[in-house]
């Protein structure tokens, strides 16, 4: 993670360049009602939400420093509140706007899918349950609980653990199938590595959860594991053999 010097910031970046100075078509507010927001760099989008800076930086110079701490948007999205609070500029009421922001945005994915999701693929599965785990620093475990016609009708975490690991329980994913009334389920887990590789102990689990399932008649359909923006399907790897 880079550290943030202010140091290394020029005289001509402090407030005798504030946005107010800057041409109108310059200005990020007007530059996106004149050419639309994907004209807009990423530091000019986060400084309509951030809307002011500080004494030294003005707020698109804040908006860059926070994405230089962060090493950009792909990192800065996973952090919290009290997180982005790092940088100067960036107090209380700015890092949770930041943070809504950020799952507002997550959600966005998920709403287009429609109310109804049908989940009859791997590709449907992470189409819905990417966005809400694929950033997350800690590794969970969800379990999806589908009707015969393969449509989610709920999920539920099963556990939570550290950036490596978390414990489950075969007997609680069964007795949350049962609970849920489901015909099948379908097994999450991310991993904040970004390595998509299942690790024995995943496979193993995955097994004993599928053992489970076959003597209770709820069969589990799929074990995906969501790295990023990459995942793999166990089911299609051969674990449930």
């Amino acid at each position: 993670m880079n550290s943030l010097n202010i140091e290394s910031f020029s005289a001509d970046d402090f407030l005798n360049r504030s946005v107010k100075d800057m041409r109108p078509d310059e200005q990020p507010r007007e530059k996106l009602m004149k050419h639309g927001a994907g004209s807009l760099s990423d530091a000019e989008l986060l400084a309509i939400l951030l809307r002011t800076g500080t004494k030294k930086l003005n707020v698109i110079e804040t908006s860059r420093a926070l994405l230089n701490h962060f090493n950009g948007l792909h990192t800065l999205i996973k952090k919290e509140w009290n997180e982005l609070r790092v940088i100067p500029g960036i107090a209380k009421v700015k890092a949770i706007t930041l943070e809504a922001a950020f799952e507002l945005a997550r959600r966005i994915q998920v709403a287009g899918l429609g109310e109804e999701i049908q989940i009859t693929s791997p590709e449907d599965a992470v189409a819905y349950f990417g966005p809400k785990i694929r950033h997350l620093a800690k590794e969970v475990f969800l379990v999806g609980f589908l009707n015969n016609r393969k449509v989610l009708t709920g999920f539920q975490q099963i556990s939570s653990g550290g950036s490596n690991a978390t414990v489950v329980e075969p007997a609680e994913v069964m007795r949350q199938a049962i609970l849920h009334q489901a015909n099948s389920v379908i097994l999450f887990h991310n991993h904040p590595s970004g390595n998509t590789s299942a690790s024995t102990a995943d496979i193993q689990l995955t097994k004993r959860i599928a053992e489970s399932g076959k003597l209770l008649g709820i069969p589990v359909d799929d074990h995906i594991i969501i790295a990023g923006y990459n995942f793999v399907s166990l089911r299609g790897n051969g674990a449930f053999q």
